[in-house]
């Protein structure tokens, strides 16, 4: 297969797959897995070709692809990758196959069927691989509202109690960024036909000369966008709705993927279209990340919704994440990118062994577990890999992200990145808090009835706050003779479920000890970036030389 066919084919392999399982008899659900695990996997060796292919030294945008699509309006089908966009892909091609194994053998919602779940989630692949992989701007506004179509569906369709309410605010909260990222499409469009040509070709635009005063309000026009997206604080209520309502696998990808085209979309779109814009607007951008990280890791800390807390703390990596673009330089913004990867699959791990607990449980509440480890060994094992990675412990691939984000901020921006470490601390206070209730301390809770319950009732919920369940009280019989535990109904991993969670572990370990190989593909686009908003590998820029 030519190089320039590789995106083409990584966004129609997912696309054709979905209407496949689509079309298939509702009873085919084994036949609805097997194919997507297949497209999904042949989807993940594409993205590993286009790795093999890509040239770090080489140009700036590669593997492109360009059909005329709108000619009237400079509209192309138009496919290329950078460094950041290529890590993104890498991370796509991994964690749709993980998905779907996980979601192997969940049982839908009555009058749902796994077979669309299976269609829905490889149409959003194949969105998520168009968003990245996108060079005409107008094509990226294209994916990036396609992208919610499919979402609204897994979660919504798929998800908890609550899912129809934490679908709506999802796809309310998205369209309504979309909707302002539109007008400030139409208005860049407007400006490069000012300037000469009207396009919609990002190297195009790129090479524009916007006055100030445009650049404000399109960048404001982006930045809503992707803020809604990332999400950054104020902007972000529907993330713990969406992220403790959605499946397991919807979650993952949620938070683990699409999340990440906000931050992307800074990089991308904000910081070179608008360069004098994202100078200016930087220490506004800068104190939304750092209250997003300090006021996530502090809600985080109360939460008593395992989902809900594991989608706080993704608002406040999501801080760290824009603290390393709008510090303007290559070190923090190579973190940056770094950090997407590496968060993507490290709160994707975290979310899994969560989704395995509950999945045994039945209860979403930390309250309702206590002692896993000594029963769940393996569990409780892979549940620890995954805090510390979120809590970026040295020697995991978090902690090399997050570090490259604080000594490249330091220099440029040294009282946000002084006050962002204090989230260090609370992500380490609300991680091994979660993680000592739940897999530490007597057995106790939903999965060990005690001697004087029937283990029968044990497996009863009950409704709990947000929508979450709770274990129910057993009734009375005959009196135990000794205090001692029943049975514990509780498993540890089985096959499927290792294999599952294997690669994300082993990504974890590798990427925390050496990461020098996704390095040398982002940092080229980084500094290319850093370039165009005027920063040398410093960090320094024209109009400020690195004061708060």
């Amino acid at each position: 297969m030519s190089d320039s066919l590789l995106l083409v084919a990584m966004v129609a392999v997912p696309a054709v797959g979905a209407a496949v399982v689509a079309a298939l008899p509702r009873e085919r659900t084994a036949l609805a897995r097997q194919l997507a695990l297949g497209v999904s996997l042949v989807v993940l060796v594409l993205a590993v070709l286009a790795t093999l292919a890509f040239d770090p030294d080489g140009d700036r945008f590669q593997l492109t692809s360009s059909v005329p699509w709108i000619e009237g309006f400079g509209v192309d089908f138009a496919l290329g990758v950078d460094g950041i966009a290529l890590v993104m892909l890498l991370l796509v091609g991994v964690l749709v196959p993980v998905v779907v194994l996980a979601s192997w053998e969940d049982q839908p919602p009555a009058r749902r069927s796994m077979r669309t779940f299976f269609a829905w989630l490889l149409l959003l692949e194949a969105c998520m691989v168009g968003v990245f992989a996108a060079t005409d701007v107008f094509l990226f506004y294209v994916f990036f509202e396609a992208m919610l179509v499919p979402m609204y569906f897994i979660v919504g369709s798929y998800g908890g109690p609550r899912r129809q309410y934490a679908a709506v605010k999802f796809f309310l909260y998205s369209l309504v960024g979309g909707l302002v990222m539109l007008a400030a499409v139409i208005g860049l469009y407007v400006v490069s036909e000012a300037a000469g040509e009207g396009t919609f070709a990002f190297e195009s635009l790129r090479q524009l000369d916007i006055d100030p005063a445009a650049q404000r309000l399109l960048f404001l026009g982006f930045f809503v966008a992707f803020a809604i997206k990332a999400p950054l604080v104020p902007l972000h209520t529907w993330l713990p709705d969406a992220g403790a309502e959605a499946p397991i696998g919807g979650s993952v990808l949620l938070v683990g993927v699409l999340d990440k085209v906000g931050t992307f979309g800074f990089l991308r779109y904000c910081l070179p279209l608008f360069p004098d814009a994202s100078r200016e607007f930087a220490p506004f951008v800068l104190v939304l990340a750092v209250a997003g990280i300090l006021y996530a890791a502090l809600l985080a800390m109360g939460q008593s919704d395992m989902k809900r807390l594991v989608s706080y703390t993704s608002i406040a990596h999501f801080g760290f994440i824009a603290l390393g673009v709008f510090a303007f330089s290559t070190e923090a913004g190579t973190g940056a990118v770094l950090y997407m990867v590496n968060h993507g699959i490290a709160t994707g791990l975290l979310f899994l062994v969560v989704g395995m607990l509950i999945a045994r449980g039945g209860s979403r509440l930390v309250g309702d577990y206590g002692g896993v480890a000594s029963a769940a060994p393996k569990l409780a094992g892979v549940f620890l890999v995954a805090g510390l990675a979120s809590l970026a412990l040295p020697g995991t691939n978090s902690f090399v992200s997050e570090f490259l984000v604080l000594i490249g901020s330091f220099p440029t921006r040294p009282v946000f990145t002084i006050l962002a470490t204090v989230g260090i601390i609370l992500a380490a206070i609300y991680v091994l808090l979660l993680y000592q209730r739940t897999m530490h301390g007597p057995q106790r809770g939903v999965l060990f009835p005690a001697a004087d319950e029937p283990a029968g009732d044990a497996t009863a919920p009950s409704t709990g706050g947000h929508g979450a369940t709770s274990s129910a009280t057993a009734t009375l019989t005959a009196p135990a003779p000794a205090p001692a535990r029943a049975t514990s109904r509780l498993r540890d991993l089985s096959r499927r479920e290792m294999t599952v969670v294997a690669p994300l572990v082993a990504l974890v370990i590798a990427l925390g000890v050496y990461p020098q190989p996704l390095i040398r593909l982002i940092e080229p686009a980084v500094a290319a970036t850093m370039s165009d908003v005027g920063a040398d590998p410093a960090g320094t820029t024209a109009t400020s030389e690195g004061t708060d």
